[in-house]
C-alpha cells in the first residue's frame, strides 16, 4: 500500500502479488492489483486499450476470488468501474463513476482512513478541467489537510496533497506537504520528484533542483527510466531560471543514453505510462533550453529533439 501511495505501481503489484501467493483467497489483493493498473490518476490523456483490457481482467479476478468482508467487496466494485464498458463507456463517466462509489464507501465506513483518501483522491482526479474555480480540488485539499494533522507520516497523504493543490493558484497550499513529502518516502523516486511540482509553480528553484537531482540519481538506480526523464524535464528549467545553462546543457547531453535505457525496459514499465513522458521530456527539455535562453538560431525544436532524442518505441 506505501507503494501504491507513492505511484510505484509495478512494485506495488508486486507486492500484491506476493500477498496473493501467500493467500490466494485475498480478493483485496487483486483490488490493489487492478487500481495500480490504472496507474497515475492525475495523469492527462487516455488510458490505452491494452492498459484498461489488463485491469478489468484483474477487476473480474477479485470479483471471483471474492472479498471476505461487505467493506472489502465495495472496493472491489468500486475499482471495477474504472474498467466497466471501457470499449463504449467515455473515460470521464468511469472517473465519475468511481468517483461516487468511492464517496459512497467513504460515507458508509466513516472511520475508514483510506477510503476517505481514495475518495478524495478520485474526486481530485475527476474534476471537470475547464472548472476554474477549483471547487472539487479544494473540497478534496481541505479533507487531506485534516488526515495529514492526524497522520503526517502517511505518504498518500503528502503526495495527493501537492497533486491536487498543482495547479497556480493553489499551489502554495502545498508547500507544508511538498517539504514532507521526500522524507516520508525517501527510496520512492516520485516522491522525490513530487516536491518539485509546488517548488516550481512558487518559484522556488533550488529546493526543485535538490528534489530533482535526488529523484533523477534514485530512478536510475532503480530502473526507473520515465521517472528520471520526467525529473531531468523538471530539472532543465529550474536550472534554465538561475542561469545555470551549463548545467542544464549536461543534462540534455545525457538524454540519448536514457533513450537506450528505455529500449530495454519491460513492458510494464512501458505500458505504466512511460511512453508519454518518454517523448514529452525527450521534446520538453531541448525545447526548453532553446526557448528559456532565446536561442532562435537554433533549429526548430522538435527537429533537435528527434535528432538528439528519437522515438524508442514503435
Amino acid at each position: 500500500m506505501a507503494l501504491l501511495h507513492s505511484f510505484q505501481f509495478n512494485h506495488a503489484i508486486q507486492g500484491f502479488n506476493a500477498a496473493l501467493k501467500s493467500d490466494p483467497t485475498c480478493g483485496i489483493a487483486h483490488w490493489g492489483i487492478t487500481l495500480s493498473q490504472w496507474s497515475n490518476p492525475f495523469a492527462a490523456g487516455m488510458k490505452d486499450n491494452s492498459q484498461l483490457q489488463a485491469g478489468r481482467e484483474s477487476a473480474e479476478r477479485a470479483k471471483v476470488v471474492g472479498a471476505k468482508t461487505e467493506r472489502e467487496g465495495a472496493y472491489i466494485a468500486a475499482v471495477a468501474s474504472l474498467y466497466s464498458n471501457f470499449e463504449s463507456t467515455p473515460q470521464q463517466a468511469r472517473l465519475l463513476a468511481y468517483r461516487d462509489a468511492m464517496e459512497a464507501l467513504a460515507s458508509k465506513y466513516s472511520d475508514d482512513k483510506e477510503a476517505q483518501i481514495f475518495y478524495v483522491l478520485a474526486l481530485a482526479a475527476a474534476e471537470e478541467p475547464t472548472d476554474k474555480t477549483y471547487a472539487a480540488r479544494l473540497k478534496a485539499g481541505a479533507i487531506l489537510e485534516k488526515l495529514f494533522q492526524e497522520e503526517p507520516d502517511h505518504p498518500g497523504l503528502a503526495h495527493y496533497i501537492i497533486h491536487t493543490y498543482d495547479v497556480p493558484a493553489l499551489a502554495g497550499k502545498a508547500l507544508i506537504a511538498a517539504r514532507r513529502y521526500s522524507d516520508i518516502a525517501p527510496d520512492a523516486p516520485h516522491a522525490l520528484h513530487m516536491p518539485s511540482h509546488t517548488f516550481t509553480r512558487v518559484g522556488y528553484w533550488q529546493n526543485s533542483i535538490d528534489s530533482n537531482r535526488a529523484a533523477a540519481a534514485a530512478s536510475r538506480r532503480e530502473g526507473q527510466t520515465a521517472e528520471e526523464l520526467h525529473a531531468s524535464d523538471y530539472l532543465v528549467y529550474a536550472y534554465l531560471q538561475t542561469a545555470q545553462d551549463e548545467a542544464a546543457r549536461k543534462v540534455i547531453e545525457a538524454l540519448p543514453e536514457m533513450a537506450l535505457a528505455v529500449r530495454s525496459e519491460s513492458g510494464g514499465e512501458r505500458r505504466s505510462g512511460s511512453r508519454r513522458r518518454i517523448l514529452r521530456a525527450g521534446g520538453n527539455v531541448p525545447a526548453r533550453y532553446a526557448v528559456e535562453r532565446g536561442d532562435w538560431h537554433r533549429r526548430r525544436s522538435c527537429s533537435y529533439a528527434r535528432r538528439r532524442f528519437p522515438t524508442p518505441m514503435p
